[in-house]
């Protein structure tokens, strides 16, 4: 028997996965291909992960299912809700998403041995912390527009290995999965609500790209790539005109309204960590300046009780907040705090200052001292970063970097 298409329904096919994923291991399908995001499972990483995944499962002529897996446990779901609004256009609620909590439960409970999967990653190019120790070895390819990590095989066979600047990984995604997505109006299939399935995943493609690009206004940011896959989703979408800039606007609207969040919260929200020369680095993005944050959230003593308590729970010797802002004034503002808590990551903080410092333009930051340390085993310091088109995308390297170099000290 030839094989067989996964629902159209975007609902019933994320129910398909979870059910593929949950069998006995007596009645799973194996090996299981799982599509994940990066661990900071911000709405290009989730998103991506979901409409590759679709896409793929209804590539033919295999329409092998591809699993998708928010790279969060299922308790941080809430602190997205830009992710329910997405997810919305399409009838679908964040509740319906597969976890780390499910994947967990189900290792717990019927085991799954890595040998029994296959990794597919978008928005990352290396498998980190406990999925990377116990799946590293099973990724098989990857979609993504960050600096390459040199971790997936260069030679992937049948599965992609991209890699390209784009503000949008989701721009990449729909790129890549062009044909499977045109195949979906040909397939002759008469599930019920047939028509509107392309319209809505058009719609949640558009989230994570509008607002990764700034609605294609950032100069920084916006590539070709984005811009013409915008153009293709914005024609499947059934609308004479499709409404992106109102789109936009609830997207951003609820993606920044970090008041009703605790510090912490804030702080692993949007959190990736690498480890670097025998250092742990974390850094949490936050949609808001330090300004914002200390009047709305929590008094200074606040925020640094709560980032030392983060940082001990993750084990991290350098923690880093970056923020990106534009409620003061109007103007695209970043604020940047490096946090070295013992005496290695101390040197490695100095280089980075040192090689850093004019490049991204930092300046004190004055509105309340946030400096701190010893400067022996710790140290503290807040800028201003007035080179702002340098985000974390940028940034992270530039410390890696620093902390490699201050290891040969």
């Amino acid at each position: 028997m030839p094989p067989t298409p996964p629902p159209k329904n975007l609902g019933a096919f994320l129910a398909l996965a979870r059910k593929s994923l949950t069998a006995p291991a007596s009645q799973r399908q194996t090996p299981l291909t799982f599509v994940i995001g990066n661990e900071s499972a911000d709405l290009d990483s989730l998103c991506s992960a979901v409409v590759f995944a679709y896409l793929r499962s209804h590539a033919k002529p295999k329409y092998t299912l591809h699993i998708p897996l928010a790279n969060i446990p299922r308790e941080d779901l809430p602190l997205r809700p830009e992710l329910s609004a997405t997810l919305r256009r399409a009838g679908v609620k964040a509740e319906e998403l597969l976890t780390l909590s499910d994947l967990e439960d189900v290792i717990e409970t019927h085991g799954l041995e890595p040998e029994d999967t296959r990794w597919l990653l978008v928005d990352h190019n290396a498998l980190t912390g406990k999925l990377g120790e116990r799946f590293g070895s099973r990724v098989v390819g990857c979609v993504d527009h960050h600096e390459d990590e040199n971790m997936v095989a260069q030679d992937t066979g049948d599965e992609p290995r991209v890699l390209r600047k784009t503000g949008s990984c989701m721009s990449l995604v729909v790129e890549y999965c062009r044909d499977a997505w045109e195949s979906l109006s040909t397939s002759g299939s008469n599930e019920e609500g047939d028509a509107d399935v392309e319209a809505q995943l058009a719609r949640v493609a558009l989230g994570p790209i509008v607002i990764d690009t700034n609605n294609l206004k950032s100069k920084a940011k916006t590539t070709d790539t984005d811009i013409k896959v915008v153009e293709f989703l914005e024609a499947k979408t059934g609308e004479e005109k499709h409404d992106r800039k109102k789109y936009f606007k609830e997207l951003s609207k609820l993606k920044e309204d970090i008041s009703q969040f605790s510090y912490r919260d804030n702080f692993r929200k949007d959190f990736k960590s690498w480890t670097e020369a025998g250092l742990v680095l974390g850094t949490s993005s936050v949609p808001q300046g330090f300004r914002y944050m200390l009047d709305t959230i929590g008094d200074k003593d606040t925020m640094l009780s709560e980032l030392r308590k983060f940082a001990e729970d993750k084990n991290l010797d350098i923690a880093c907040i970056m923020t990106s802002s534009a409620k003061d004034d109007g103007v695209f503002k970043r604020n940047l705090l490096v946090w070295a808590l013992n005496e290695k990551a101390v040197k490695a903080v100095e280089k980075f200052v040192e090689m850093q410092r004019e490049t991204l333009g930092l300046e004190k930051f004055h509105h309340m001292d946030l400096d701190g340390g010893d400067g022996k085993q710790e140290v503290r310091y807040a800028w201003n970063q007035h080179e702002t088109k340098n985000s974390r995308k940028q940034l992270a390297p530039m410390l890696r970097s620093a902390m490699r170099e201050a290891a040969k000290l």
